[in-house]
């Protein structure tokens, strides 16, 4: 069974309640679409839990704007500004203070081998389906080769792709906007559920179309 799941912004226990109710097994692979920081209450313990599970369970991790913001300020010394005001200080203090993140190598190691994207060429569905998947934190935009997106445009790119069919041999499969429940079209399934808004954390399967969700736990 391959996953996906969405938006976590550090509500570690709704993330650990959702991989409870998946129960991944050998051959599983769970494919999370970014936003690992920021807002939630505890993105240290987000990030300490992922790189646990990623030793003993398939994982793919992409890129969200969020990670994204905390490498051009850690690694590319950027302004912080923009950082902050989408919620880095809720990041800061679960590490201590901004600099101490740098001292967590792991982290700093997982945050900076996210994927931009994560293509499954032939996914053969329960129903017997063949279908192709673009995993991407935000979208793409219409018409254009997956190999010529702009970076930028595939973690922050909202009302373009959302309101557009995109043309591209895929259905693609995104978060980044929140949504109240999950979006599925033809072209695209939509799994930002808000969970750090008092939302829910979703994951979706594409292999049968099942939906797992668990509630907010810290609103």
């Amino acid at each position: 069974m391959i996953w996906a799941i969405g938006d976590v912004h550090g509500c570690l226990r709704s993330l650990e309640k959702l991989i409870g109710q998946i129960s991944p097994k050998d051959g599983d692979k769970l494919v999370f679409l970014g936003d690992y920081i920021d807002r939630g209450p505890d993105s240290k313990g987000t990030i300490d839990f992922l790189c646990s599970l990623s030793k003993t369970v398939d994982c793919v991790f992409l890129r969200g704007n969020h990670e994204q913001m905390l490498l051009d300020v850690l690694d590319n010394n950027e302004d912080p500004y923009r950082w902050v005001i989408n919620g880095a200080r809720d990041t800061w203090r679960s590490y201590g203070n901004m600099q101490n993140i740098l001292t967590y190598e792991e982290h700093m190691e997982f945050f900076r081998s996210t994927k931009y994207y994560y293509i499954e060429e032939s996914v053969e569905k329960t129903n017997g389906d063949i279908e192709r998947y673009l995993f991407v934190h935000a979208g793409i935009r219409p018409n254009v080769p997956i190999e010529r997106q702009d970076p930028q445009e595939l973690i922050w790119i909202r009302e373009e792709f959302i309101f557009k069919r995109h043309n591209l041999d895929c259905i693609v499969v995104f978060g980044h906007t929140p949504l109240e429940d999950v979006l599925v079209e033809k072209d695209k399934i939509g799994i930002d559920t808000g969970c750090v808004y008092g939302g829910k954390l979703t994951a979706y399967c594409i292999t049968n179309d099942k939906i797992r969700q668990v509630d907010c736990t810290h609103v």
